[in-house]
């Protein structure tokens, strides 16, 4: 239900299959299994296209969120936290109206939450209790909040779940956050609104916790003026919102939450207020494997903005990993899909710093570096993004002037017009510009033009944006056709991986055909492998591109390998596997080459082709060179 939820699309039983790694029967069984679960039986809707989302859909996400195996074990959790002395076992199974069975399988699985938060379950009879801090308490209640709200969105019903019916409503809540964000910008910081969600989320768990009497008696280390006028706000807005006094622990710990995953310098603070704040070490180290990885990947990312800002948000981190309090990201998907060079440039970062931070991290972390990378990178590529114009407009008093101030104002963010023609006959051939806006039809068809009013309109508008687009998308996938035969083989080509296969079985596979032509040696498997342990390589929800940090290949290839049905990668299903190895001397090529092909494969019927079709390598390479020309 879930993935027909997120758009309202028709998809067929056999992508949906894909995705769930099923047959399509069973996609069948599923939807009538769903349209069984509201009255009017409409929850998804079935036609000649395939299914989509009905009328019933939130009615059947409702019924899937009455008690599950999930919201018991969550609830037992807080049972067990909420008494000191802890739960008799046949008590709460009757409470719970499951058997002891049941229970005790329960309690299992509540030990196997406790991993990492020093914690320990002990067991006297039928008596069972939580021991261990306050804090690791409120990490493990925090656990619980995160199961709740799917990849990282922040949601304050989920939330309210998590925590039981006697945690704050959620109009509080929000009106919390709303004060929140408004007194810290007034104060003069940039606050992120990704990061917010996760203190809005402690902020709960302390006004639950406090209510309780389990109130933080120790202040957290580094305490400042900057923190303590925080912390005063906190408590502030907790009393006026929640009915809840913070003492000063309380204050300390979500005061120090803010200052690590909430708020940056504002845009007109100094570089030197910023250098100020940061450990001699942590910039130290920023600034060189800034410059390492601007050489790397050949990206214009080494400046000194960039640095000392990237090194205050590590600095954060840092001290973020001490309490293991990492932080979540909505976006972490669509980052890795649709911009994979710059999530792979911030996953070579995150490595480069491992030592530095003291703990490896999880890809919603290394989605926060991809940002700050992303967003330098945007500021260089913005006047290399723009597409060049012609305007023919033959002469007739000042009008070709009007039309170009028209074209300027609606479509100069896409777009520049660096010629007009103003004569009925121009030399059409001569024109060599990315468009041609044209108020008269050309000789001969050609994409590049388009046709206009000579008083521009709406769809005027929209047409040069739809041509833009197209023109934009050849400008990127010009170089990849010229590139497959050199990159792609048939002695590296798998039409049909194993069905069950996992990532290190394919890895291990596919790599072994780059060894045995000498691409690669073995230590680059075991990179590879050592990569995948990182941060999944599923750039989209079909395509895998498993790959070694480090460019070492004496030439650049491409192992593919096809899966129907999908194999399990990640925390996702992929049809297609590219394993690429990239050679010092393509160093250049890398980056475009590494997001075309994401691109490729990121539209689902050109996957879906290109695998149905491409049982030999030869016609997988006609597919492949056929949905690349469009």
């Amino acid at each position: 239900m879930a993935l027909l939820s997120k758009d309202a699309g028709w998809r067929t039983a056999g992508e949906l299959a894909d995705l769930v790694g099923v047959t399509p029967r069973s996609i069948r069984s599923y939807v009538a299994a769903l349209n069984a679960r509201v009255p009017g039986g409409d929850a998804v809707e079935s036609g000649p296209l395939g299914y989509r989302a009905g009328g019933g859909a939130p009615g059947a996400l409702r019924a899937a969120s009455d008690e599950t195996p999930r919201d018991r074990l969550h609830r037992l959790v807080r049972e067990i936290l909420g008494d000191p002395d802890g739960i008799d076992v046949h008590e709460t199974a009757a409470r719970f109206h499951v058997s002891d069975a049941t229970l005790e399988a329960d309690l299992g699985r509540v030990r196997g939450l406790l991993g990492g938060t020093r914690l320990t379950l002990e067991r006297s009879a039928s008596r069972v209790r939580l021991t261990g801090t306050e804090m690791a308490q409120r990490r493990l209640l925090s656990r619980l909040a995160h199961d709740e709200m799917e990849q990282g969105a922040f949601d304050l019903r989920a939330l309210r779940r998590a925590l039981g019916e006697s945690a704050a409503e959620t109009g509080a809540l929000g009106a919390f956050k709303a004060d929140l964000v408004l007194r810290l910008g007034e104060q003069g910081y940039l606050v992120n609104e990704f990061g917010i969600g996760d203190v809005i989320m402690h902020v709960a768990i302390t006004a639950d916790r406090v209510h309780r009497g389990h109130a933080l008696d120790e202040a957290a280390a580094g305490d400042s003026p900057a923190r303590t006028r925080i912390g005063d706000l906190l408590d502030e807005l907790a009393r006026r919102h929640l009915d809840v006094h913070l003492g000063r622990g309380d204050r300390d710990h979500l005061a120090a939450l803010v200052q690590t995953r909430v708020v940056a310098p504002g845009a007109a603070e100094p570089e030197a207020v910023i250098r100020d704040r940061l450990e001699p070490d942590v910039e130290a180290a920023v600034r060189s494997v800034v410059a390492r990885a601007a050489s790397e990947f050949l990206v214009d990312i080494d400046h000194d903005d960039f640095a000392l800002r990237l090194a205050l948000h590590v600095q954060n981190l840092r001290h973020r990993a001490q309490d293991q309090a990492w932080s979540r990201n909505a976006l972490t998907r669509s980052l890795k899909s649709s911009y994979p060079m710059i999530f792979e440039v911030a996953v070579y970062i995150a490595e480069q710093l491992r030592a530095l931070i003291g703990a490896p991290l999880y890809e919603d972390e290394i989605a926060y570096i991809a940002m700050h990378v992303g967003g330098r990178l945007e500021r260089s590529r913005q006047a290399g993004r723009l597409l060049t114009a012609t305007l023919v407009s033959p002469g007739y008093y000042e009008m070709h002037e009007l039309l170009h101030a028209s074209i300027d104002r609606a479509l100069g963010r896409e777009i520049e017009v660096v010629a007009v023609e103003t004569r009925a006959d121009p030399d059409w051939a001569g024109i060599d510009t990315d468009l041609v806006l044209s108020t008269m039809d050309p000789p001969s068809h050609s994409d590049r033009v388009v046709r206009i009013q000579p008083f521009l309109t709406e769809s005027d508008v929209e047409r040069v944006q739809q041509a833009a687009a197209r023109a934009r998308r050849a400008r990127r996938l010009a170089g990849l056709r010229a590139e497959l035969e050199r990159y792609f083989s048939a002695d590296a080509f798998v039409p049909r991986l194993p069905v069950g296969a996992d990532e290190e079985t394919v890895i291990r596979g596919l790599g072994s055909l780059l060894t045995a032509q000498g691409v690669i040696a073995d230590d680059y498997v075991t990179r590879t492998l050592d990569r995948e342990r990182i941060s999944s390589t599923a750039f989209t929800d079909a395509l895998a591109v498993p790959h070694a940090i480090g460019m070492t290949a004496t030439r650049t290839a491409i192992a593919v390998g096809l899966a129907d049905p999908s194999i399990a990668w990640g925390d996702g299903r992929v049809q297609v596997v590219t394993m690429v190895a990239f050679s010092e001397s393509d160093r250049e090529a890398f980056q475009t080459v590494f997001e075309q092909l994401v691109e490729v494969f990121s539209e689902r019927d050109s996957v879906q082709r290109i695998v149905r079709r491409g049982t030999t390598f030869g016609a997988f390479l006609d597919e492949l060179v056929a949905v690349v020309d469009g």
